[in-house]
C-alpha cells in the first residue's frame, strides 16, 4: 500500500468505553492540515455515560447540549469534507464503530473509508512510534485530550516518523 506523504487522520471521542458508548466529538486532520472538529449532542436515545471517559477527555454531557450538532448535520459535514476519501486512524477498532453508530443513527452511507493506522506505518516508523510521540507531546506546553489535537498528534508524529525512516 502506498504510504501518503500526510495522512488524513481521524480521531473520535465518546461517552464510555464499552459497546454502549456513542461518539461525543469528531476531529479531522486533513492532508494540507486544515482541521475539522466538531461535538455532537447525543440522539435521544443514546444515554450511555462513563464519568471515566469524562475524565480522560473533559468533556461534559452539558457541554454536549449547549454546543454540539445534531447526529445528522455532523454526518453529513463529514461526508461532504471526506467524500471519496480514505482516512486513517490509531484506534481503528473503536472509531470505525463509533463512527458507524454516527452514520446508522443519521439514517446515511459514509461516503468515505477508515483504515487502521498501521497498514501505512513502516517497520521503522513503528518501531519509533512512541519515542517520537511522547517527544512531541513534551514539546507542547498544555496538551489537550480533543479529538483534533488528537488527530493533529497522530499525523504530527506520522510525518516525523516517515521523514527519519526514508
Amino acid at each position: 500500500m502506498p504510504r501518503p506523504a500526510n495522512p488524513i487522520i481521524i480521531d473520535i471521542e465518546a461517552s464510555g468505553f464499552g459497546g454502549a458508548s456513542y461518539p461525543i466529538e469528531v476531529g479531522v486532520v486533513l492532508d494540507d492540515n486544515s482541521k475539522f472538529c466538531t461535538l455532537i449532542s447525543p440522539a435521544p436515545d443514546w444515554q450511555h455515560w462513563d464519568s471515566e471517559a469524562e475524565k480522560v477527555h473533559h468533556i461534559g454531557r452539558e457541554l454536549l447540549y449547549t454546543h454540539g450538532k445534531p447526529v445528522r448535520e455532523v454526518a453529513q459535514r463529514l461526508n461532504e469534507l471526506l467524500e471519496g476519501r480514505t482516512l486513517y486512524t490509531d484506534g481503528w477498532v473503536v472509531d470505525r464503530a463509533w463512527l458507524v453508530t454516527l452514520f446508522h443513527r443519521a439514517g446515511l452511507d459514509m461516503k468515505f473509508r477508515v483504515s487502521p493506522l498501521e497498514l501505512i506505518l513502516s517497520e521503522g516508523q513503528m518501531e519509533h512510534w512512541h519515542a517520537t510521540k511522547d517527544r512531541l507531546l513534551a514539546e507542547i506546553a498544555e496538551p489537550r485530550h480533543r479529538a483534533s489535537f488528537d488527530a493533529w498528534v497522530v499525523q504530527e508524529t506520522y510525518r516525523r516518523t516517515a521523514a527519519a525512516h526514508r
